[in-house]
């Protein structure tokens, strides 16, 4: 994911990151094989540094966005990228979230899964639960092993066309993650937030925040509570006014979510330098 940047100056958020977490961090973005990144930390933190650098690359051509908004991880991206979240502390809660969301997977086994097609998630208490509602026709479910198995099984005999399992390293955004939850809460009790440069929607409650109070308790409860990132492209496009969605970093998932969740918006995808021409276009 990073080896297009490797001689970008941009690069040097990479060096920034190192510095915060006194360890070499540069080799999870050139890995070879997805092997490499196969635990929790590695891969998270190689998508949030990835986001990270394309920012920095991108944010000098673009307006000031009317809203910052990140899926799942990203939401610690659009609180960095937006100023709310100081850079060295961010890059710290991302990988102690990373090894805190880790530990209760190897203690509480999950699964998660990609349900195409469905449009809502009935939760089995104790066994699934709805983990992200993504876009109409699209929502993660997780759980237990056993319970992903009889939700798939129920979404068969629904007629839903396809259940997807997804290579994760736990049921993420369900309460199996709550030991995950409760050790973040002392971690994000000693960072101060500050006002972001534009408001930022959060995955929870999809509804726009501009203040700096109240992040510590919404990143705890974020772990343990769905992705609403339906309700974040309503809000963002409905509510806000934004008439192009930028999408930063590796890939195009949520390029592809906004296509079902905001049709007719145009989005811009920056993943490589190749990509950053077309933002001079944006307008505010």
């Amino acid at each position: 994911m990073g080896a297009p940047w490797l001689d970008h100056p941009a690069w040097g958020v990479v060096e920034r990151a190192e510095a915060a977490l006194g360890e070499p961090l540069a080799p999870l973005l050139l890995a070879e094989s997805a092997d490499d990144l196969a635990r929790t930390r590695e891969s998270q933190l190689s998508v949030l540094l990835t986001s990270l650098i394309v920012w920095e690359a991108a944010r000098a051509r673009v307006p000031t966005p009317v809203a910052f908004a990140g899926h799942s991880l990203g939401q610690i991206t659009a609180l960095i990228a937006s100023g709310a979240l100081p850079f060295d502390d961010g890059i710290r809660l991302a990988a102690r979230r990373a090894e805190a969301t880790q530990a209760a997977a190897d203690r509480h086994p999950g699964r998660m899964a990609a349900v195409i097609g469905a449009e809502a998630c009935d939760a089995a208490p104790d066994e699934c639960w709805l983990a992200n509602d993504n876009a109409p026709g699209q929502i993660v479910i997780a759980g237990t092993p056993s319970g992903i198995e009889r939700a798939t099984k129920a979404a068969a005999g629904l007629g839903i066309r396809r259940v997807m399992p997804l290579k994760v390293g736990g049921a993420f955004h369900t309460p199996l993650m709550q030991e995950a939850a409760t050790a973040l809460v002392p971690v994000l009790a000693g960072i101060d937030f500050s006002a972001p440069a534009a408001p930022i929607v959060s995955n929870a409650g999809a509804r726009p925040y501009g203040g700096a109070d109240g992040w510590a308790d919404q990143l705890a409860r974020h772990l343990v509570s769905p992705v609403r990132w339906r309700g974040c492209m309503t809000t963002l496009v409905d509510d806000l006014g934004a008439t192009t969605l930028v999408e930063v970093g590796f890939g195009s998932m949520l390029a592809g979510l906004a296509k079902r969740g905001a049709p007719g918006v145009p989005v811009i995808g920056v993943a490589t330098p190749d990509d950053i021409a077309p933002l001079s276009e944006v307008r505010p």
